[in-house]
């Protein structure tokens, strides 16, 4: 038993304070020296000198596993699954090249005196593309290139080359680029896209934000979805696509490029990123533009001359159809196919050879498909009574380029919505891929009739949002509205014009008398 030996003269309340100090100390020890001999600790770290020393290491003692928790046979259909994704990447990665793009576009400018002065400033691009012949012809988007005059593509090796368009299609936004070269090439096998499956294990390869060569793995998400009125089905993707990867192929389990990479769905217009959500252009689409570019160096597509308009329930009441399926048409271009063929304002297409029409987007693929001077079989309701008209396939530009400038109809009221169009003397189109991904809405102007109702006050490449405070989304829906309005009352046009929002006033067709 410890003793505590006290002076005698102690005070006996300070003598009972020093011994619960020290029994204190003591269990304070006892237990600090059980604690380290149960975790294995030495015992002498308690005894002061023992301790180590600030500085220094003491080597820890560790074990390593050096088994892996599942062996390959295990999991063997991973395994071969595996391996498969590396070969396929290994086929397909050298066809696939980095587009880089140089120019100088020009900006005018009005300084604070009223000149207008051009200011001319470098650009760069960067992009994606798929060598499709040995030749070393390479398919990408147009937008990648549009405008730019200096081409550079790079190969999976490293190697780069000079590259000149060989010819673009704007509407489906394909180029088609060849490298200046005589080297034999790698290509990839355009894939028949009408195949594709929802749910298909696809891959997306590219050049995301410079970085280089990329693969990512995913589905088709879904098919025939559509950006704009006038642009094609595309494939949707959860392949992770991302700016950059324009222009770079999709393709199938086989190394077949199923389709071209073209956009992705963002939130964020200022910073665009993947979000699950990717398009592409399916390979037939590509392919049919491909063969076309580089027999003619320009696309080839259907023209019948008719505007359209989907059959909302707006539509519907105004025509008295009650049906669900067909297309209704606004206008008819005089000399076209359509005119030829007895088609009329508000008639509405049902089917093109028996092939039922849903919307003015199918109608519209339909006629671009179709072969120049083939001849189709429409069903047209008009005004309660069914009929067979056949029309005759032109060539869309050709077709284009062949007719008069408009002119200006007799100024007289009138519910010929074709005539009153020409009166006012406007032609659109819708947005492209690029403008609605930036955030743009609307229909730009392409042409106006120097003689019509509009000359003094819409201008070509006026961005129109909207007709009498109605937004509008496309050609078709701006045609409707204006030509409905037009007929009766004066009409307003809100106007996007150098970064800023106008109204424009556009006088009634006087009254026929």
């Amino acid at each position: 038993m410890v003793g505590l030996v006290t002076h005698p003269s102690m005070n006996p309340a300070f003598r009972r304070l020093l011994a619960l100090a020290v029994v204190f100390v003591i269990a304070f020890v006892a237990v600090s020296a059980l604690r380290t001999w149960r975790s294995g600790g030495d015992l002498r770290s308690l005894i002061p000198g023992f301790s180590k020393k600030a500085g220094q290491f003491q080597p820890e003692a560790f074990t390593l596993p050096d088994k892996a928790p599942l062996d390959l046979g295990d999991v063997e259909l991973l395994s071969r699954l595996n391996n498969e994704y590396a070969r396929l990447t290994e086929a397909v990665v050298p066809s696939v090249v980095s587009i880089d793009t140089a120019g100088i576009r020009s900006e005018q400018l009005l300084d604070i005196w009223g000149q207008t002065r051009v200011r001319n400033y470098p650009t760069q691009g960067q992009g994606s593309g798929v060598i499709v012949t040995k030749e070393g012809h390479v398919v990408t988007n147009h937008h990648v290139i549009a405008g730019q005059q200096k081409i550079q593509v790079t190969l999976h090796g490293g190697k780069a080359y000079t590259a000149r368009l060989i010819g673009e299609d704007t509407l489906l936004d394909i180029a088609v680029l060849k490298i200046d070269s005589n080297e034999v090439f790698t290509p990839l096998k355009m894939g028949d896209s009408s195949q594709a499956m929802v749910g298909q294990i696809v891959m997306a390869l590219g050049n995301p934000f410079g970085l280089g060569e990329t693969v990512t793995q995913g589905i088709i998400s879904a098919k025939e979805r559509s950006l704009s009125d006038n642009q094609r089905d595309l494939f949707q993707t959860d392949a992770a696509i991302n700016p950059g990867n324009s222009g770079g192929p999709l393709v199938n389990l086989r190394g077949e490029v199923i389709g071209i990479n073209v956009a992705i769905f963002s939130q964020d217009k200022q910073n665009p990123g993947f979000q699950g959500v990717g398009f592409s252009i399916p390979s037939n689409d590509v392919k049919e533009a491909l063969f076309q570019i580089l027999e003619r160096g320009r696309p080839i597509r259907g023209f019948l001359g008719v505007q359209m308009r989907d059959l909302d329930p707006t539509v519907r009441a105004a025509l008295g159809y009650e049906e669900e399926d067909g297309a209704a048409i606004l206008g008819v271009s005089p000399g076209s196919p359509a005119e030829a063929a007895g088609l009329q304002a508000w008639d509405v297409v049902r089917s093109l050879n028996d092939e039922k029409i849903h919307s003015a987007t199918q109608l519209f693929a339909l006629v671009q498909r179709a072969r120049v001077g083939d001849e189709i079989t429409l069903d047209v309701w008009r005004k309660g009574k069914s009929m067979k008209v056949n029309a005759t396939i032109a060539e869309s530009g050709a077709a284009a380029s062949a007719q008069p400038p408009a002119a200006a109809a007799h100024q007289g009221r009138t519910r010929d919505p074709e005539e009153i169009l020409k009166a006012l003397g406007i032609q659109v189109r819708d947005l492209s891929v690029p403008e609605r991904l930036r955030g743009y809405r609307g229909v730009v102007v392409t042409s106006v009739a120097e003689n019509g109702l509009a000359t003094a006050q819409v201008r070509v490449g006026d961005l129109v949002i909207g007709v009498n405070n109605l937004r509008v989304g496309s050609a078709s829906e701006f045609f409707l509205h204006l030509a409905a309005s037009a007929a009766v009352q004066d009409t307003s046009l809100q106007v996007f014009r150098e970064g800023q929002v106008l109204r424009l006033n556009l006088p009634a067709l006087p009254r026929q008398e």
